[in-house]
């Protein structure tokens, strides 16, 4: 048997076990897309650093560990987790998903605007018309053998539409628990957000996990019509020794605004592919990102800013916080093709080493086919300023305490963006705990926040 073969195997068996549950659905087209998308990843089989994408994340370990695909829970370990995750009342509607399948029990669904649907996706691929035109549309399984995976195993996952002119005053949350059991387990969500024209709405995927080995595979695709206004927030808290490879593909059309903030803090291995399409005049997106690791810790973020039309704004700021033997990554590209003139794109990446055995490689580019753009990217990393350490060591602050306070500091001109507070209140309690820093320490000020600084 060969490596490739080998590797894949065990991704197969769970496809025809998969294939055998499913045969009862009588959906030839969902059929027809699993079957395309599991043949594609038996093609190609898992990246690896030969690569020029994969590069500087080997993806090894997660090819060599034999996961079964999860079974549904409803078990005690879930309850404990959403007590901890879970928004309350700070989300107008929580779907809560426990190792990849829907809980209603522990869901939230409240009553929501006419022409908004946030469901189950796997109830809305028995019934909704809307579902299939739309999935699998812009997250291509050529690209990626991730997505190729995830497309192979579709059936969980959320489901959100909403209608012309609909406005959602409060977050939706998707929280995506993962509960570990005896043997490592997948996971495959797939989220399918479409926006019709004039929609303004705020939605938030959290997955969290506590402890044990375990691999989540996810897929979000994003379809706004024009002049919507969607903000997005990714809050990744899985188990240390788990796996999290996460492709988001957002098309916009005219006029539309996307803003997104991403957290990273947990996870063994991680690998977060956002891919963003202005495929409409005056479309803006604004990517933002912050990775707080330690230990043996991996995170690679892979960001596209793909400018098709003219007259596109779009802003990138990732910060990464690296201590321990941590090692992180950030490949991002601004795409400026021909007709896409007037373009002004922003492009940003900042990290702090807190050890000398922590390592980041950032690899910032531009590839611009159009004449009148205004295009600028840039990439620094280093230590912790010592002339501002010995700014607060004069003052009596310990050397520890100081280093902790800059930390904070330099991560918190993210956090301050993060408008939804579930979220930003999260990241920042886990800063201030990790720092040995009081919980209601706050740094934001969202009385001067900027519109700039989304």
């Amino acid at each position: 048997m060969t490596q490739l073969a080998e590797e894949t195997s065990q991704h197969l068996s769970n496809y025809s076990r998969f294939e055998q549950q499913s045969s009862g659905e009588n959906q030839p087209w969902l059929d027809e897309l699993r079957k395309a998308g599991i043949a594609r990843f038996e093609q190609v089989g898992f990246p690896d650093t030969k690569q020029e994408e994969w590069r500087f994340t080997n993806v090894a370990p997660i090819a060599k560990v034999p996961f079964k695909l999860a079974s549904p829970t409803d078990g005690g370990a879930a309850d404990e987790t959403l007590k901890m995750f879970t928004f309350g009342r700070g989300a107008l509607t929580e779907l809560v998903f426990v190792n990849g399948h829907f809980a209603p029990r522990l869901s939230k669904l409240a009553r929501l605007p006419r022409g908004a649907t946030v469901r189950s996706l796997g109830e809305a691929l028995v019934d909704e018309p809307q579902v299939e035109p739309h999935l699998t549309r812009i997250a291509s399984i050529e690209a990626n053998p991730f997505v190729a995976l995830n497309t192979g195993f579709i059936r969980e996952g959320a489901y959100i539409h909403l209608s012309r002119g609909t406005i959602i005053e409060g977050p939706i949350h998707l929280l995506f628990i993962s509960t570990a059991g005896n043997e490592p387990t997948v996971a495959h969500p797939r989220v399918l957000i479409v926006a019709e024209d004039n929609v303004e709405a705020t939605i938030v995927e959290s997955y969290v996990g506590r402890g044990g080995q375990y691999f989540t595979n996810a897929v979000t695709e994003v379809i706004a019509g024009r002049d919507c206004r969607i903000d997005h927030c990714k809050l990744q808290q899985e188990s240390l020794e788990a796996f999290h490879v996460a492709t988001m593909q957002v098309q916009l059309d005219r006029s539309s605004v996307f803003v997104t903030h991403s957290a990273t803090i947990g996870g063994k291995l991680t690998r977060n592919n956002l891919n963003v399409v202005m495929n409409g005049d005056a479309a803006e997106a604004t990517l933002n990102g912050l990775v707080l690791l330690a230990g043996g810790q991996h995170c690679d973020n892979n960001t596209l800013l793909d400018h098709a039309r003219p007259n596109c704004p779009s802003h990138e700021l990732y910060k990464h916080v690296l201590d321990g033997k941590a090692s992180g990554v950030f490949k991002g590209k601004i795409l400026v093709r021909q007709p896409a003139q007037k373009t002004d794109s922003k492009q940003t990446s900042r990290s702090l080493l807190l050890s000398d055995d922590a390592q980041m490689n950032s690899m910032p580019a531009l590839e611009i086919y159009a004449d009148d753009v205004k295009c600028t990217h840039g990439s620094t990393t280093g230590p912790v300023d010592e002339d501002m350490l010995f700014y607060l060591r004069s003052r009596g602050v310990s050397f520890e305490a100081a280093r902790h306070l800059l930390t904070y500091a330099f991560a918190a001109d993210i956090t301050r963006r993060i408008r939804v507070a579930p979220v930003r209140e999260r990241v920042e309690n886990y800063m201030a705990a990790q720092h040995g820093l009081p919980q209601d320490l706050r740094i934001t000020d969202l009385g001067t926040h900027d519109e700039q600084h989304r």
